[in-house]
């Protein structure tokens, strides 16, 4: 038997399958993007960008445990006063963006930030968030989203 033929295409298949595995995502500028324009409108509550960046089909998890879908968080979003001065505000940003990308379907997975100022004061807060992204109609939207609380440093060591 002649193994030529099967061990040249089996070098070929390592070949692809290596370089798929490689290959960055090709929407992850646009995938990116998405993420920071959501992040600064959700900084002062813009109930426009969470209608755009979340499907109607939504499973999100956030930190607490608590499940929602789209309708519950919209109203949530809906619901929530502009904050007191005492209050302070809020602004969020990503750290450590990944995207994978598999053809329509989306992983983001990135460091959320919450920076929030009272006063003289500032406190950040971290989380891990995973959301899967599907592109329908030519646009992105998250169909699915896990948020973890990241516990500050003197926590983590208990």
């Amino acid at each position: 038997m002649n193994k030529t033929p099967f061990a040249a295409a089996l070098v070929a298949l390592l070949l692809c399958v290596t370089a798929s595995a490689q290959s960055p995502a090709p929407d992850a500028a646009e995938l990116t993007k998405l993420l920071n324009d959501f992040l600064a409108g959700a900084s002062h509550n813009d109930a426009a960008i969470h209608e755009r960046f979340w499907a109607d089909d939504l499973i999100y998890t956030g930190s607490s445990g608590r499940r929602m879908g789209k309708a519950d968080l919209m109203r949530e979003v809906r619901a929530e006063a502009t904050p007191k001065p005492e209050e302070g505000t809020t602004t969020y940003s990503a750290e450590d963006i990944r995207v994978q990308q598999y053809g329509t379907t989306a992983i983001v997975a990135f460091r959320l930030v919450g920076t929030t100022r009272k006063g003289e004061q500032t406190e950040i807060t971290k989380y891990l968030n995973t959301g899967t992204f599907l592109k329908r109609d030519g646009r992105w939207q998250a169909v699915a989203w896990q948020a973890t609380k990241i516990p500050p440093p003197d926590e983590q060591k208990k």
